[in-house]
């Protein structure tokens, strides 16, 4: 049994906005589907993902516990 080349990079989350996950670039339906996809589909699905990723709205980091203390005592974090 051969392995599946996959872009996946285990942030599976999907932007809202776009449909496409902020990690791999892929929709849900790609992602489910992608198994049973032939591997000229998966090829075809991959080239478009560097295109769909530059669409993508990053999310802002969380603010850390610590950077929020630091930030009410008026310190530089």
């Amino acid at each position: 049994m051969t392995a599946i080349e996959s872009p996946c990079i285990l942030v599976c989350s999907i932007d809202m906005k776009t449909g496409y996950c902020f990690g791999c670039g892929r929709t849900r339906d790609e992602i489910s589907d992608w198994i049973g996809m032939t591997a000229e589909m998966r090829r075809q699905v991959m080239a478009e993902l560097p295109t769909r990723l530059e669409t993508v709205e990053r999310r802002p980091r969380r603010e850390t516990r610590r950077a929020r203390m630091a930030r009410e005592r008026g310190e530089a974090s």
